[in-house]
Formats: C-alpha cells, structure tokens, sequence
C-alpha cells in the first residue's frame, strides 16, 4: 500500500511542481544570487558614476548622450548587454541547467521523483529562463533608473539627429530591451543544447559566450548582409532602427525572427538528445559524436537556410555590403539638418525647418577611387545648405568612420564655427557642439525610403 501511494504521488508530480523545485535550486546557488543582486544594483552605480564625470563613452552608440538625458544610459547599458553581459549571463544559467545533474551525479534521485525526462526538461528550460529574464529585467530598470535619477526625464537625440520626447524615448527603449530578448533566448537555446550534448564537460557552460563571441566577429567582417540578418546577434544592433524618423523596422523584424527560429531549432535538438539519453549508464560523459550530427550540423543547416531565404526574398540587394554612396549621403545629410536646427535653438538663432536647409551631402571613399560601397574609415563627405534670406551655400566638411553594420562616426573637420569643437549652453549644462561628432546608421536592407 506504502509503494503504491508513493507511485502515485511520483506520477502526479506536474510540470508546475517542477518548474518551482528547480527556480528554487537555482536560486539558492551563490553565483545566481550574485548575478541577480549585480544586474539589479551595479548598471545604476554605472550609469550615476558616468553622469558625474567629465568624459564620456562616446564610442558605444548613445555614449555621447549620457549627460543629455538619462535616456541615454539605459541604451548604452544595452549595447554592452548585447556584446558582453548577457552571453554570460545565458552561459552560467541554462550552460549549467542539466550539466550540474551530472557533476553532482543527482539524476537517477531526480527521475525517481519526477519519472518522466519530459517534465524534467520543461521544468529545468522555464527555470533558467524565468532567471535569465530577471536577470535582463534587472539591466533595464537598474539602467533606466539610475539615468533619470541622475541626469533627468530630457528629450534623447536619435541616429539621425531628430529629437526624441521623453514619452517616445521611453517607449522606444522599452521596445529595444523587449527585441534584444529573441536573440538572448537563442543564445540560451544554444546553452541548453551545449548543456545536454555535452554533460560535465566545461565546453557546454561556455558554448553560448564562444557562440556569441563568434557571431560577433562576423558582425565586424565585410560579409553580405544576407549572412549578417542570419546570424542571431544582429538583432543586438538592429534595434538602432527604433531612433531613426522614420524608423527602420526591416533588419530588426527579420533579426527577431532569426533569433526565434534559433532559439527554437536549439531547444528542440536539445530536447531530443535529453528524451533519447540512456540515464542508467553512469559513465555518461556527452552525447560524444550524436551532439555534432544531432546539434552542431542542424544548427549550421539552419545559417544555410537563413542565408538563402533572406537573400531569395530581397533579391541581389543582400549580396553585398548594403553600405554604398547613396545611403551614406542621405544619412549624413538627414543627421545633419536635424542638429543643425538643434544647435541653432541652442545659440539662440532664428530657427529653420529641414525644408529650407535643404541639406545635401556628397561623399566619396578613398577619394573617390574605386568602389564607392562598402564600410571603412576613409570616407570624406561635404555637406551644403542654404538659410533663408542667404545668398551663400553654407559647406562643411565631415570625415566618416562606417563600420561593418552600418553604424557610423562622423567627425567635423571645418568650417570650425559650424562643426568645430566648442562649447554650447545646453538644459544640464555645458555640452560639445552637437555639429562637433555625431553618430548616424545607415540601413543595410535595399529597402530604404529615400529622405
């Protein structure tokens, strides 16, 4: 009677029940309450430290804007989440879900208890991912909290220079932290697989952060584009889009969706390695040769087809670099008259539209040798513009640094009254001229409406 009570409370054990007993083990480890206490507390410690100096970030996207607006902070944090925070973070949680059973040698108590491998997979992925979301919580509101304390609730100035209400900024980078969750899913997936494929050994914990690091070596290489929007860690870029007007929602939707497709081919190998796993040999050390052609090949197929959708649906326009003389005027031109009216408020001159500057831009690279496309850091544009009531065409020079991903440094080089460094009197104090340096993006996608 005994074991008969005991068989039926061990078959009644739910996916619920599971998935609390396994938040609970995670939890209670030192290295996750570590974590969970780092991402709530040390990103507004950052970001007030940063409001308070001098000098600022200005090579990561928004750093120049940090003591602006406190919008700023919270997107500069999510560019370092996206680089380096949440690989590790997704390596330590769902890298070390299923190893830990095996370091411990704890399985053969947990499937006598749970008796069923698909339970125990659904409770362990919803555990690590339930932790991993509040740990990405904790980025966002510790960053976003700590710059509106410190600096203010102020307008944020986009890629393009247009100016941003605090209500649109808000709700533009809520949108940009919910987006960057598909692609941390995806790498979470590749944790859980690298989890289950390869047991004890310390290669499953690192197998997100290596994949990571990877992807985002290949962001920096000159590949087609199609190969770039294939790869998950393009939607911790693609979010740049939301702060341009009109938005550029096209390379984000599709870096989503990669990411999602990711995050569900590495779950679903995952899950058919854990449900196939002979938990009576207690020498398993791996899935040994069935985690390449089971895990490691479907993932590469996965890239393959990625590429050749993504290029099939677009046409020749994603076999190159997506960076060429167009896209780079236009950017350059579009960012320039929304400053330009920026810095006219802030030295109290008579304001102007964008009509009537009629910004234009004419680049070249190299000179003007060679193909006039591509990213590099010898691009030289001359902007021109006419004020009403001018006879004279107004012309400054910029020098351009475009990297791989679009993403762009424009450095003022004269006139030194229009683009040169100095001093303006801004809502929190003196700030560098917003015509001095100025970030801008320029769209990969052959999509692009013409501004």
């Amino acid at each position: 009677m005994t074991a008969t009570i005991a068989d039926e409370k061990a078959r009644n054990v739910t996916v619920s029940r599971g998935y609390r007993f396994e938040v609970v083990k995670l939890v209670s480890q030192w290295r996750i309450r570590l974590l969970v206490l780092a991402c709530w507390i040390a990103p507004a410690l950052f970001v007030a430290a940063v409001g308070q100096q001098s000098t600022l970030p200005v090579d990561t996207l928004f750093g120049r804007w940090m003591l602006a607006t406190g919008w700023a902070g919270s997107l500069v944090m999510l560019g370092f989440a996206g680089t380096w925070a949440l690989p590790l973070l997704t390596s330590v949680v769902a890298g070390d879900v299923f190893a830990s059973e095996d370091r411990l040698g704890t399985w053969r108590h947990l499937l006598v208890a749970v008796r069923s491998p698909r339970r125990i997979f659904a409770a362990k992925a919803l555990a690590s991912l339930s932790v991993i979301l509040l740990l990405v919580a904790g980025l966002m509101v510790s960053s976003t909290v700590g710059g509106l304390v410190t600096v203010g609730n102020l307008p944020l100035v986009g890629l393009d220079g247009h100016l941003l209400s605090p209500g649109d900024a808000a709700g533009k980078v809520l949108l940009a932290w919910v987006c960057a969750l598909a692609p941390t899913l995806a790498l979470a997936a590749i944790g859980l697989l690298g989890s289950v494929a390869l047991g004890r050994s310390p290669m499953g914990l690192l197998l997100p952060a290596i994949a990571a690091l990877a992807m985002q070596l290949a962001q920096m290489l000159p590949l087609p584009v199609a190969v770039r929007l294939a790869l998950p860690s393009y939607a911790f870029i693609a979010w740049n889009g939301l702060f341009t007007s009109p938005a550029q929602p096209g390379p984000l939707l599709i870096g989503v969706a990669v990411s999602l497709a990711w995050a569900a081919t590495a779950t679903a190998l995952a899950y058919r390695l854990f449900v196939r796993r002979d938990f009576t040999n207690l020498a398993y050390d791996g899935a040994g040769r069935r985690a390449v052609t089971a895990g490691a090949l479907p993932v590469a197929g996965l890239v393959a087809v990625a590429v050749v959708l993504v290029a099939t649906a677009a046409g020749t326009g994603f076999t190159g670099s997506g960076i060429d003389q167009d896209k780079v005027e236009r950017s350059v031109a579009t960012a320039f008259a929304h400053l330009y009216r920026i810095q006219a408020r802030q030295l109290n001159r008579s304001d102007v539209t964008e009509a009537q500057l009629g910004a234009t831009a004419a680049c070249n690279k190299s000179g003007g040798k060679g193909a006039q496309e591509g990213p590099g850091n010898d691009w030289r544009c001359a902007v021109s513009w006419h004020l009403p009531d001018v006879e004279a065409t107004g012309q400054a020079i910029y020098q351009l640094d475009v990297t791989a991903d679009g993403r762009y440094v424009a450095d003022g080089d004269g006139p030194k009254e229009v683009n040169g460094y100095f001093l303006v009197r801004t809502q929190t104090g003196d700030a560098p001229n917003p015509l001095w340096q100025f970030d801008g993006n320029v769209e990969l996608l052959p999509t692009t409406a013409k501004g």
